[in-house]
């Protein structure tokens, strides 16, 4: 049906040689039934603070610029997550790290690298005390792990830790 027509292609234009006549109907047609459906599926409040605009391209450029996003404080609130981020022993270890990768990867997404050697301590700072040992073993080691290699250990740590962890009571009498 060529609906999309007047968002893909700009108007046709006619000559005296060639009149292209059908052609700039079906844009045309193409143009208004876009702009009724678009404005038909933005909410009125929207809709009212938009200028009207001669073809749906236009009108879509608009409404772009009143959402436009800021990449900045995208990245500085995802990076804030990132760093805050603390494992409190409840839960899955390794889904926790791979919380820590998600948001390494949205941060990539906005255009800002961060090696692999920083996730892996930002993760190694994150964990509670009770991994103090672990902490340690991995800065008394010469090589360094890969994030894949600590999520494997830290799961192997979190598992020891869960079965050395003993059950005790305290009891309290007064007389």
């Amino acid at each position: 049906m060529d609906l999309d027509l007047s968002l893909r292609d700009e108007r046709p234009t006619a000559t005296v040689e060639n009149p292209n006549e059908t052609k700039i109907e079906i844009w045309d047609r193409s143009n208004r039934m876009c702009l009724m459906m678009i404005k038909r599926s933005i909410p009125e409040i929207i809709r009212g603070s938009i200028a009207e605009s001669e073809t749906a391209k236009k009108f879509l450029e608009t409404v772009e610029q009143f959402f436009a996003k800021n990449d900045k404080a995208k990245t500085s609130s995802t990076l804030s997550k990132l760093i805050l981020m603390v494992y409190k022993g409840k839960g899955n270890i390794r889904e926790y790290i791979m919380d820590m990768s998600n948001l390494t990867s949205k941060i990539k997404a906005l255009k800002l690298e961060l090696p692999g050697d920083l996730i892996v301590h930002l993760v190694l700072i994150s964990l509670p005390t009770n991994f103090g040992q672990f902490k340690v073993s991995y800065n008394t080691q010469k090589y360094k792990w890969y994030l894949n290699e600590l999520i494997s250990h830290c799961v192997q740590e979190e598992e020891r830790l869960k079965r050395d962890k003993t059950e005790s009571a305290h009891l309290d009498t007064s007389s």
